[in-house]
Order: structure tokens, then sequence, then C-alpha cells
């Protein structure tokens, strides 16, 4: 078994004292901001995520777990949605965390027209990334364009990450979950050989030898020692991430399994610690058994937490740089799947700590997403086929 440098006791001391700054922070109630529906005369089945295409129009493209790819004018009024893609024969949404998972258009997409698409297939045993070409008008994802770029079997049915998006270094990223099942079995979050449990990333724009697309030479491993791809790794079930469009941090919500719900901002090469720690508690399986870390490594904390009793399924948000509602500005907005609550935080990049938070914005029940709009307005999307917004109260 693999070892760590880190004493339990270390590590004990490190989640008091990380825990302690957490609950010292300030806590509103309220802010004064209310959600409402944002397009109240369209509606969608089990909406999964909202973005807009980045290039240049108003649209906004939806994806459906079924299968969908939608878009609509961005208008409070619109009556209409156009379907852009059907997948439903493809897509192996199953169960509840199979299905259509990712959506992301190429930073140049006016000039290529490339769209990238992650779902799953062969009954939901199997994650898909592909690409996909637009038409002219970018309202149509043609399905006999469709590339594949990259597999991964699973070995259990459930925790498929499954976001992409584009960073501001113009790569692709990708969240992979640890496989499944409880206490992530294999210990393939800790693995550096495998895809499981990671934020990847690829360059789309080239091809590397034997694959479908390029590594960046600057991955971790892309010189050896683990996984070209990865760029992070040590999660359970990275649930939406997002790039803050005014610093490019990378925010990333990861599902938790016992005691706690986390947030990360994801460095090159961060271990964030699943499963030898959940949140800053060491975990331990329910056989007895631990997993360890490897020797030498360091365990990231994650830069904010809560615990089950205030919700068990996080749902990754946006950093707002949005105009409309200017006390948001700056704020890190996310929610809970279970019990739907939404919050908000504000993070100090000099102190490295949350300083703001969490205030509570509101309600959005079975919260499947975040997303924003051309000019940084955030959106939520719930399984009940609405989509969301924040307005002044």
């Amino acid at each position: 078994m693999l070892k760590t440098t880190r004493s339990l006791s270390s590590l004990t001391t490190l989640a008091a004292l990380v825990f302690i700054a957490f609950a010292g922070q300030s806590v509103q109630a309220e802010a004064k901001v209310k959600i409402v529906r944002a397009f109240p005369k369209i509606k969608f089945t089990r909406p999964l995520h909202i973005m807009h295409p980045n290039d240049g129009s108003d649209r906004l493209f939806v994806i459906e777990q079924r299968g969908r790819v939608l878009w609509f004018d961005n208008q409070s009024d619109v009556e209409n949605y156009y379907i852009a893609l059907d997948y439903q024969k493809a897509t192996g949404y199953v169960k509840n965390e199979e299905g259509m998972l990712g959506l992301a258009f190429h930073p140049k997409v006016k000039e290529n027209g490339e769209v990238y698409l992650h779902y799953t297939a062969e009954g939901g045993m199997k994650n898909v990334l592909s690409r996909f070409r637009m038409n002219k008008k970018r309202t149509i994802i043609v399905p006999r364009t469709e590339e594949t770029l990259w597999t991964l079997k699973q070995p259990f049915w459930n925790h498929n990450g499954g976001d992409i998006a584009f960073g501001p270094d113009g790569y692709l990223y990708i969240a992979s979950g640890d496989g499944g099942s409880r206490d992530d079995p294999g210990n393939r979050a800790q693995d550096k050989t495998n895809h499981f449990g990671k934020i990847l990333r690829i360059d789309v724009n080239t091809k590397s030898a034997g694959k479908a697309y390029g590594i960046p030479s600057d991955n971790p491993f892309a010189n050896g020692g683990g996984a070209p791809e990865i760029f992070c790794y040590g999660m359970r079930n990275p649930w939406r991430m997002s790039f803050d469009r005014k610093t490019g941090k990378l925010w990333t919500g990861d599902v938790g399994q016992d005691l706690w719900e986390e947030v990360h901002i994801c460095e090159k090469g961060g271990n964030y610690g699943w499963p030898v720690m959940e949140g800053f508690v060491r975990h331990t399986k329910k056989n007895g058994e631990r997993a360890e870390a490897a020797e030498g490594e360091k365990l990231l904390p994650p830069v904010l937490v809560y615990d089950h009793k205030k919700g068990k399924s996080i749902t990754g948000g946006y950093v707002y740089r949005g105009k409309k509602i200017p006390a948001l500005q700056g704020a890190y907005i996310y929610g809970d799947y279970q019990t739907g609550i939404v919050w908000s935080v504000r993070y100090d990049e000099k102190a490295g700590k949350i300083t703001e938070g969490p205030t509570y914005l509101g309600n959005v029940k079975q919260l499947t997403s975040f997303g924003e709009d051309r000019d940084g307005e955030v959106y939520a999307l719930s399984l009940d086929g609405q989509i969301y917004t924040f307005v002044k109260k």
C-alpha cells in the first residue's frame, strides 16, 4: 500500500485549523437578491447545463439529460426553443447520473463551427467525448460530423462527472468521477495512471502520438509519472466546474459521500485528497480500511465545505461577473441538488481563503447546474424543467 508523509495527527490538526477558519467566516442570513424564473414561457426536460456559444450572438444553449441540445434567444419573453441536436438514441441515460452531461463551444466556434459534447453510451457504462461541427448559422449540430476523441469505460453506473469547459489557455478541461460505488473501491482517484477522479486537460487543436488530441506540454505528467491528460486529481465526483472570466481560476464542486460537500479552486498538479480525505476529515471506508496517498504527496484542502445537515449533493457554480446585481459582483454562486439551497461566498485571492459568506440567496428545487450568458449573468437549472436567474429584491 502507498504511504503518505503526513501523519494522522498532522492531518487532524490541519483539518481543525481549516475548519475553525471556515466556521469563523462572516455568515449573512440573506442577501438582497431573489431567484425568479428567467424564461417562464418555455420548459425543458431534465436540463443539465446552459451556456452561450461565445460567437457574438445572444443565444443560449441547453442540454437535456436524455440527449437533446436546444437553443433559444436570450429574451425573458421567449416562447420557443429549437433543436440543435437530438442524440437520444446514442446517449445512454438509464438511472440518474448518466446521459448528455457536458457541452463546450470551441473558442473559435465562429470560424470553425466546432462544438464538443460529453455523454454516456453503452447503457451509461462508457463516457464519450466527441467533436461535432455546426451549420453555418450555428443553429444545428450535424450528427454525421461526430469525431470521437476520448472514451472511458466505467466500472459502475454512477460518478460520471461529465462537465467540459475551455479554459483561458484554450485547452479543453474534462471532469471525470472516481468510477462509482462507495469509498472509491479501487482507490482510482489517487491512482495517477488512470482518468478516474480527475480533471483532465487536452489540446483539441493538435494530435499527440496515438491520440485524437494533443497533450499540453505543461501538464503535470506530460513527460511521465502518470496519465499525461491529468491536470489535477483526488476527486470523488466533480459536478460542475467553471472558469472565473476575470481571474481565470477554475472552480469545481465535488460531491461528497458521508459527511462533507466540497468546493475546490483547482491548481495544476493538485491532489484534493479523495478517498484519503473527505473535506477536512480523514476518511475511513465502510470495511474499516483507509486509503493512503503516495509518499510525499501534499493533499490540498477545499476552499469551502458544508456538512450534510445543509445538503448532500453539491452543484458547483460560477463567479458572478454580470452587471445587473452589483452586490453579487465577484461572489461565487453555488448550491445543493438535494435541498435546493443556493449560496454565495467571496474568496480573497491574496488571503487565499473565503472571507465572506456563505450568504443565502434562495432555493431552486432539484438544482442540476448553473450557467452564464454572454454578459456574465448567472442562471440556475432545475429538473422541474425551469431556468432561474437572480434579480434585486
